[in-house]
């Protein structure tokens, strides 16, 4: 007990410094990246009934919004950089747009909606958006990154679709897997004149933290190897890193707006948030519409985009999502404190 307790507690920290030491061995297990994401995402899917999903005005809102808001950084930092800074060379430019790029076209977390209803938001209505946002990240990214990196020995139609073949059965392929496995439960329990609901035991509940565990040693230690190996300005790393802060902020406050001003008619109270955050009871349709748009727009998986940094783009590019990790656990971490406070005193 005392075991599990600890390992809560430090495991991440313990992931990136065993993947920041032994660099050298981890690295080369980069091929882990794309089962461990896909599994991560089949085992968080396994917790989705597909028929209780409900599409919202603000779902399609806040990825309108991040479509238009991907295309304005990259082209936006382009020219800017380019056209104002002496002291960045073009692969400096390169590595900060890509890397911001990166920062917001990445899909939702598979953690965003169970913090989202530590914090007063909609379960249901989050895991419906992070289905969307996987589907819409299986689509953009083959299309668009051929054009921000372009490569020499391949034109745009065949680069595309190698980039296809590869995101979009990693993305699409958990919620088919998950989704099959729930209908043959079902459907054996059925034929035996017996009703059972599909659901994963509390250790299996919890595999996606533990595969994270893992996938963050060997994600640490491909961006170490990268730095150590890799020509760059310090300019650059710095203009990234605070860009990648700068591009949270953005997406948390852009997506909470939206949630606030176009809030779900028919979002309700569901016995999930009642369970997660008692105080959520007493929240208004707008107040919990706010803080699971902020969260489905602001908390990205950057598992999904470090891989895809480091796989099709300058591979400098991948500090941006590893430093929006840093940013996105410190600002839920504050949320989660407040939300706290409020729970507490509801309580009270």
């Amino acid at each position: 007990m005392k075991l599990r307790l600890f390992l809560d507690r430090y495991a991440l920290i313990i992931a990136m410094l065993i993947g920041a030491v032994g660099y050298p061995w981890f690295r080369h297990l980069d091929w882990l990246l794309p089962p461990l994401i896909f599994f991560m995402l089949f085992f968080t899917f396994c917790k989705i009934n597909p028929l209780d999903l409900r599409l919202r005005a603000w779902h399609w809102l806040v990825l309108g919004v991040q479509l238009l808001l991907t295309v304005v950084v990259y082209y936006g930092c382009t020219f800017l950089f380019s056209t104002f800074s002496n002291q960045l060379s073009p692969t400096d430019v390169a590595i900060i747009s890509q890397g911001l790029m990166v920062c917001v076209i990445m899909p939702t977390a598979t953690a965003a909606p169970i913090i989202a209803g530590k914090l007063g938001g909609s379960i249901q209505n989050l895991t419906t958006f992070s289905l969307l946002s996987n589907i819409a990240t299986a689509i953009l990214v083959p299309a668009f990154f051929p054009i921000v990196n372009p490569s020499a020995d391949i034109s745009f139609v065949p680069a595309m679709w190698l980039i296809l073949r590869k995101v979009a059965p990693m993305l699409l392929g958990p919620f088919l897997a998950a989704w099959a496995l729930r209908l043959a439960y079902e459907g054996y329990y059925r034929s035996k004149g017996e009703t059972r609901a599909f659901a994963l035991t509390p250790t299996w509940a919890s595999m996606p933290f533990y595969l994270w565990v893992v996938l963050l040693v060997v994600l640490i230690a491909r961006i170490t190897y990268t730095l150590i190996t890799q020509e760059y300005s310090g300019w650059s790393i710095a203009v990234l890193c605070g860009g990648s802060l700068v591009a949270c902020l953005l997406q948390f406050a852009l997506g909470r707006w939206i949630g606030f001003h176009f809030p779900a008619t028919s979002h309700g109270t569901d016995y999930h948030d009642i369970l997660i955050n008692p105080a959520a009871a007493e929240y208004t349709v707008n107040q919990r519409s706010r803080i699971t748009a902020g969260q489905a727009f602001g908390q990205k998986n950057t598992a999904l985009g470090v891989w895809m940094a480091q796989a099709y783009l300058v591979p400098l590019a991948s500090i941006g999502p590893a430093a929006y990790i840093i940013w996105q656990n410190l600002l839920n971490s504050f949320q989660l404190w407040h939300a706290g406070k409020r729970t507490n005193s509801s309580k009270a």
